[in-house]
């Protein structure tokens, strides 16, 4: 794992600038490349062929092609052949060689041919166009600045903005959306003129700043043919091949274990297929609900027991969480709003003084049904397919209401689309009115945008495979994989996700979502987060890796006690935090009445408000960063 960087002009100076800036993401080597039109830099994490042969920028054997390259192609052995059949020569024994000598041979249809995680660019010296791509999924960022014939490029926003004189004021429209999803979706970042290049997506550029872009894979939303029985042997056949895929390294290598049945069985299938697993969990120092916080931490030292895996501990305070949030900021460039990301960074720098290359669980519950969400939108299509009148009437308004559940009987009366979405993904309008300045606030844009973008048609015979489509392709991106990627390369740890290897996509997209999701007893109907059990084929093609105690598990989430804190050990420091003084420039986009208002209320616990509360503080501790630069 690395860091990329570049621009269309010629300053040796500057491109170091910018490879110590995201030097954290390649701590073993570095190197840059200048022509008079273009200048590249490379952080590099070693993992395959230790040697200097993989130093980067690296050239192809004719000295035409410069590739500057960030991840992992784990067939890059299958390639490499194919192309020494071709008559390639290979120098080093390093992924690096097979993408740029690919791109030689089949040009952009390269990509198609590529399994694994990347962003790299690659710069012909004779044409001086630079071709620039971003894995299927987007595990991997890239982000560009481009304005007035200026391009510039990188794998953290951090380094883009070490050149002086950028136009990159904040993108009110990206804040918006952030304020209601609490994360920014592709192409948007939180400043105007700053872009991430979209998942599964390459672009051309000029030496003039001229730029194109192009998708090179779309997600194929169709059903597979066969028995469940026949669904089941490959899901387990595929998954096998997709996690030992993954095992190639030439460094030590773990597995981010929770209680859950994603890291669960790739525990399992390494531990069948290596001699010495290290696993890696994470809990909570809680006097408070401690059990209700640990659950999945007590499951893993379970399931650590089950595979004999030399497994790691690691019990975090709120104290290490508050000192480590600022840090946390930082190194995510954009405000992600996710209470666990000083617990991600903490782990990785537990885990990067053991191993340096880790497995984790993430793209499992947007393949296979894992969320609740999901199971709640699989009820509501089938409930469409009555009358109106049967099922929103005085009776069944009164069943709900009696059961706490208003708001669901809302939710299954909207049709399928982004309003449904959003009802079951989104903040509360009333809630971000409440503090966002009405100059500020914009009602509806984040909806209209994603409609435009994931909803411009609506599969009504099948919303629920398109809602779990959306997530893979903005929700995961966006927010849970570049927070996978931020934290742990923050501490020089490559951690690679099996779940969401190209052929396991391409299958699971093709199962009946009615074999992936889940169930729900009627008496946690009314309780959300508790009691769904779902990815219901996954569970069955996969029981051999599940011990007993995991495999009946409902759907829990990574819980953390943030709720809990806020009215204890983090009191204080929410209170700062969310304080006029501490960043002056946010009081013409914030009422901070408002904002000591929800404080109050989560503190007294007349008012649940952790999300929003959360929000506010990594906005603002973002901002601050950012400012301060």
């Amino acid at each position: 794992m690395c860091g990329i960087s570049g621009f269309n002009f010629s300053d040796s100076g500057k491109i170091q600038k910018m490879m110590e800036r995201q030097k954290h993401r390649g701590p073993d080597d570095s190197g840059f490349f200048c022509t008079p039109n273009w200048s590249l830099g490379h952080n590099r994490l070693s993992i395959i062929d230790l040697s200097s042969a993989g130093h980067q920028p690296m050239f192809s054997a004719d000295q035409r092609f410069v590739i500057v390259y960030n991840g992992e192609l784990y067939n890059f052995q299958e390639l490499r052949q194919d192309l020494k059949e071709r008559g390639y020569q290979f120098r080093s024994q390093t992924d690096t060689e097979v993408i740029i000598y690919s791109y030689q041979e089949w040009g952009e249809d390269c990509l198609r041919r590529f399994n694994g995680m990347f962003s790299f660019a690659i710069l012909d010296t004779q044409t001086q166009e630079l071709f620039a791509a971003r894995d299927r999924v987007g595990i991997k960022p890239f982000y560009y600045y481009q304005h007035q014939g200026h391009f510039i490029f990188a794998s953290e926003v951090k380094a883009i903005l070490v050149h002086d004189g950028l136009d990159t004021p904040l993108n009110w429209e990206a804040l918006n959306i952030y304020f209601r999803l609490l994360y920014i979706p592709s192409p948007l970042t939180a400043w105007q003129n700053i872009y991430k290049l979209p998942p599964a997506h390459y672009l051309r550029v000029s030496a003039n700043g001229k730029m194109s872009i192009a998708p090179y894979w779309r997600l194929n939303l169709g059903t597979e043919t066969g028995s469940r029985q026949e669904h089941q042997e490959k899901i387990r056949q595929v998954f096998r091949q997709a996690v030992n895929r993954n095992l190639v390294s030439d460094r030590p290598l773990g597995v981010f274990l929770s209680g859950g049945i994603d890291s669960t069985a790739i525990t399992g299938v390494v531990s069948e297929m290596s001699d010495k697993v290290n696993t890696f969990s994470v809990g909570f120092e809680s006097s408070e609900e401690s059990e209700k916080y640990n659950l999945d931490f007590l499951l893993a030292r379970k399931t650590a027991e089950h595979f004999h895996t030399c497994h790691h501990e690691f019990v975090i305070t709120a104290a290490e969480v508050q000192s480590n949030l600022e840090k946390a900021s930082y190194h995510l460039d954009e405000p992600i709003s996710n209470h666990i990301q000083a617990v991600n960074l903490l782990l990785a720098q537990h885990t990067t003084e053991q191993v340096k290359v880790v497995l984790g669980g993430d793209g499992g519950d947007e393949l296979f049904g894992g969320y609740e969400r999901y199971y709640y939108n699989l009820w509501a299509d089938r409930l469409h397919k009555m009358p109106a009148g049967l099922r929103n009437n005085f009776l069944s308004r009164k069943i709900f209401t009696s059961m706490g559940m208003d708001s669901w009987l809302e939710k299954i009366n909207l049709p399928p689309g982004v309003e449904r979405y959003f009802a079951f993904f989104a903040q509360k309008e009333d809630q971000v009115a409440r503090f966002l300045r009405p100059e500020i606030n914009r009602p509806g844009q984040a909806v209209s945008w994603f409609e435009k973008r994931f909803f411009p048609s609506v599969a009504t015979d099948n919303f629920t495979q398109q809602f779990m489509a959306t997530d893979l392709q903005s929700w995961l991106p966006d927010e849970s994989l570049v927070r996978s990627d931020k934290m742990s390369m923050a501490a020089g740890l490559e951690q690679r996700v099996p779940f969401l290897d190209n052929e396991l996509i391409d299958l699971a997209f093709q199962i009946p979502v009615e074999e992936k999701v889940g169930k729900k007893s009627w008496p946690m109907m009314r309780r959300r987060g508790v009691g769904y059990q779902g990815k219901v084929i996954m569970r069955e093609a996969l029981r051999s890796y599940l011990p007993e105690a995991v495999l009946n598990q409902p759907k829990w989430g990574w819980f953390s006690p943030a709720a809990k804190w806020l009215r204890g050990p983090l009191k204080g420091f929410a209170a700062e935090v969310l304080s006029p003084g501490y960043c002056h420039e946010t009081n013409e986009y914030f009422d901070f009445r408002a904002i000591q208002d929800i404080l109050g209320d989560h503190q007294t616990k007349h008012r649940y408000g952790l999300n929003t509360i959360w929000s506010l503080m990594t906005f603002q501790l973002w901002l601050k960063n950012y400012l301060r630069k």
